[in-house]
């Protein structure tokens, strides 16, 4: 069966500098989603938001820009807003799991609130022909929850539901539902794709063997801490490009002088590359001392110095 690989969003790591490095010099992902646009109770757009998914930032790259919030005013104001941007479907993010959105009764702690998903929905598909796809959890609480919101789910014309097969409460702790996962697909006539810990091409064939119905797969984390996964699951192979560390190399830098000249002062770009780093240690060898040797360096200088070593170790 065919299949198709998607990019999930992350907040602070997938933007649309990281998507063109991806692509460049990896490829393997058919459809990225932009990190989700959060209005906070003013309908302006940030300015981050719009260079992340402005066409021109995003030319050989398939984006599906993404809202997170509880108003249906907000949510048509965005749809409006990407629609002049050229773009035909907004996903609406009802997965974030972090305490600072669910505690707002937005992500994953929207999910149990049925009445409150059925009258924004309602609205915006009243007022607007924007395609609507969605990004969940299992719940936030329990896995049980997302089984009140696909019936609402099922009356509107919804793209997809991508479903992140872990409850809010878990962040990204513990494993995934799987048996729960299932009972969504049992469970609905919607169009589902699966989302979570498809970390190796070992984990995404046993994902594919688990869900046969499957053909839409959604890759994370997975996707930052080791870029080249995408194109090995699309070939099918164990085994790394034996250039492994010269693309390694070329997308790093790529991506570090694109922070370089977009975050002000040496503090910010190191914060933001350290971030990284926590991911993308784990393609080397020895992914503590990597991390670690990464976290001591506190001067650009060093950081580069230290990037080139662990580098020429492979």
């Amino acid at each position: 069966m065919s299949y198709t690989l998607l990019s999930s969003p992350l907040q602070g790591f997938t933007d649309f500098r990281f998507r063109n490095a991806v692509n460049k010099y990896f490829g393997g992902i058919d459809t990225y989603y932009s990190p989700y646009i959060r209005l906070n109770g003013k309908l302006v757009i940030k300015a981050s938001y719009e260079r992340d998914i402005l066409p021109e930032n995003n030319l050989d790259l398939e984006v599906i820009p993404q809202i997170i919030t509880n108003d249906a005013d907000e949510f048509l104001f965005v749809a409006k807003y990407v629609q002049e941007l050229g773009y035909k479907e907004l996903n609406w993010n009802l997965g974030c799991p972090y305490p600072m959105v669910t505690k707002c009764g937005m992500g994953s702690g929207l999910i149990s609130n049925t009445e409150k998903i059925n009258n924004i929905l309602n609205k915006v598909h009243s007022e607007s022909d924007i395609i609507v796809s969605m990004k969940m959890r299992l719940g936030y609480d329990n896995t049980e929850e997302i089984l009140d919101v696909l019936p609402i789910l099922e009356t509107y014309p919804i793209k997809n539901v991508a479903i992140h097969a872990r409850i809010g409460k878990q962040l990204y702790k513990g494993g995934v539902h799987l048996d729960a996962f299932q009972e969504c697909v049992d469970n609905t006539r919607l169009k589902l794709y699966y989302n979570g810990d498809i970390t190796s091409v070992m984990k995404f064939r046993e994902m594919q063997a688990r869900f046969p119905s499957i053909d839409h797969w959604m890759i994370g984390r997975g996707l930052i801490s080791d870029p080249f996964l995408p194109s090995m699951i699309k070939s099918d192979s164990l085994e790394y490009p034996e250039n492994k560390m010269e693309l390694f190399s070329a997308f790093h830098d790529t991506l570090y002088a694109g922070y370089s000249e977009s975050l002000s002062g040496s503090t910010h770009i190191l914060l933001k590359m350290h971030h990284l780093w926590e991911y993308f240690s784990v393609i080397f060898s020895n992914p503590h001392k990597v991390a670690k040797n990464i976290r001591k360096a506190k001067s650009i200088r060093n950081y580069e110095q230290t990037v080139k070593e662990i580098i020429k170790a492979g």
